[in-house]
């Protein structure tokens, strides 16, 4: 099964691998930034805001990593399909 899975992973059309790892760079910057509102929380922690804020953040970047590799493949099975 995980073979099956690298294998469709491989044969992933290059247009929309660019636009997944575009997606994943996309994430990250947020995921990082995040990062950089807890870390302001952890120095000094004033307001639960900034906290939560941060919180609503890191779980918005990996909503989007993980849409992003879901949908990558989803567009690849469709576009294979119409062909």
């Amino acid at each position: 099964m995980i073979k099956k899975a690298l294998d469709k992973f491989k044969n992933i059309d290059k247009n929309i691998l660019k636009i997944m790892f575009s997606g994943f760079k996309f994430s990250f910057i947020i995921t990082l930034l995040s990062s950089f509102v807890l870390l302001i929380y952890i120095l000094n922690p004033v307001s639960i805001t900034l906290f939560n804020s941060g919180i609503i953040l890191f779980k918005t970047g990996l909503t989007f990593a993980t849409m992003f590799f879901i949908c990558a493949f989803a567009m690849d099975d469709i576009k294979k399909q119409m062909i």
